[in-house]
């Protein structure tokens, strides 16, 4: 491979000679050849967008030139639309616990393509990172990044699912199926009323995001090196601010406190807890599907899956729910990342956290994973599996626990007895309790309606 010589403020070293990074990017990926990992993509998205927006506020505060301001803008926004640029971001995920590697190595490729633009030299600290410490820019780029992947994908994704289950629930409504707790047969439901059970867990799930979001959108920006504001122009947060919210869509603000957000990832870990409370719901949907879909002839078989790919590589004509067992996956791994941010979270030691490129990565993990599978379980689970009907009547006609609609007339040890006796013979419940009442058969037909006790309520 070609080198070239690049020196920085520890020496000279060799850098690949098509690199657009410099020294320090070069002592990043010596230093940590640990996972193969990079920062994510959209963590590189939001740091190169922060850098445009504290140009734009530097030169609007005259620090720097507006000239030179709008080549480092122009050089963010074109890298920015070209489909490779995560080829120059190498630096491991596991470095530096403030992420300076990754702020030097966005400090080196912007200067290096804004000089080529300008046909001058522009320095990667005193142009690119004037007015910013990488103690605040990374966590800034936290917040910034994650906050636009909740907006523009995870809470889209979310709505979509909710309008699928609850589009699904009107097409389903007139099955009755045998409600169940402690997996065991209970009173009866309709179809519709787990399936909006499930809509509402995930809209409970949207609010609490989106109240975090505020929070979210609150940056450290403008603290520099310990939250003083050491070599920042007074006026620098706010103006960063307001210039990142031009181009980004959402309002950002600076934090009330810079101490608290360069110190400290709280934040961050309150969404991660929320992420791992819909990483929950999300596994109790999937796994009440996975038991709906059991059988289809040995199990519960009250709906079927749509069929995706052969699920068995011995067993000929098996086919797996493996939509909901991604989803099963992606939860566990959400709840494992934020186990991992959590530790991430105690790591605020006095006025820096040095955890801060492990908590991106799992935190924008999280968010990724989510989104992705939330649109999978809704178009390729919910909104195309089909009801066994005649599996549903079955299940509901020899079900003894319907007996508990009697409670109110005959009382709870006759019913008892009514529900043993019908489990034991395997009969029907209605013909076991004409036999063992003085209630008539057409009154014990509307008493034990299905339908109607799903309405619940005495009349």
């Amino acid at each position: 491979m070609k080198t070239r010589i690049e020196g920085d403020s520890m020496g000279e070293l060799k850098v690949p000679a098509d690199a657009l990074y410099g020294a320090q990017t070069q002592r990043a990926v010596n230093n940590f050849p640990v996972s193969g990992r990079r920062m994510p993509e959209a963590f590189i998205r939001a740091l190169l967008m922060a850098k445009s927006a504290a140009a734009q506020a530097n030169a609007e505060l005259g620090l720097l030139s507006q000239d030179l301001a709008d080549g480092i803008s122009a050089t963010v926004t074109e890298l920015l639309a070209s489909d490779d640029f995560m080829q120059h971001f190498p630096v491991d995920v596991f470095q530096t616990g403030s992420g300076t590697s990754s702020n030097m190595n966005a400090n080196e490729v912007l200067a290096v393509l804004a000089s080529k633009r300008l046909g001058e030299s522009v320095n990667p600290n005193d142009h690119i990172n004037y007015g910013q410490s990488s103690n605040d820019i990374i966590p800034s780029s936290i917040h910034i990044s994650a906050a636009m992947e909740l907006h523009e994908r995870l809470l889209p994704a979310l709505r979509h699912l909710v309008a699928v289950i609850e589009s699904k629930a009107e097409t389903v409504d007139h099955h009755i199926k045998t409600g169940r707790t402690h997996l065991m047969d209970a009173m009866p439901v309709r179809m519709s009323q787990s399936l909006l059970s499930w809509a509402t867990q995930i809209k409970q799930n949207i609010g609490l995001i989106e109240g975090l979001c505020p929070s979210l959108q609150s940056l450290a920006q403008g603290g520099t090196a310990v939250g003083t504001g050491i070599n920042a122009h007074a006026d620098f947060a706010a103006a960063f601010s307001r210039k990142l919210s031009q181009s980004a869509g959402i309002t950002f603000t600076p934090a009330d406190n810079l101490f608290c957000h360069i110190g400290t990832q709280d934040i961050a870990v309150a969404v991660s807890g929320q992420l791992k409370t819909l990483a929950v719901s999300m596994l109790k949907i999937a796994n009440d599907l996975r038991w709906m879909n059991s059988g289809p002839l040995a199990g519960l078989g009250e709906i079927a899956l749509e069929a995706l790919q052969p699920g068995s590589s011995i067993m000929p004509g098996k086919v797996n729910p493996v939509i909901p067992e991604a989803t099963a996956m992606v939860a566990a791994q959400v709840i494992g990342n934020d186990a991992a941010i959590t530790i991430g979270g105690q790591s605020g030691n006095f006025e820096l956290n040095v955890m801060l490129p492990m908590i991106a990565d799992n935190l924008l993990g999280s968010i990724q994973l989510l989104s992705n599978v939330s649109l999978l379980l809704a178009d390729k689970a919910i909104a195309s599996f089909t009801v066994n009907e005649q599996q549903l009547k079955l299940a509901l006609s020899r079900n003894p626990i319907l007996v508990t609609a009697l409670n109110p007339i005959i009382g709870y040890l006759k019913a008892a007895e009514i529900a043993k006796k019908a489990y034991k013979e395997g009969r029907a419940v209605i013909d076991v309790a004409d036999e063992e009442t003085e209630i008539g058969r057409a009154e014990l037909e509307k008493l034990l309606d299905p339908a109607k006790l799903t309405r619940g309520g005495i009349e």
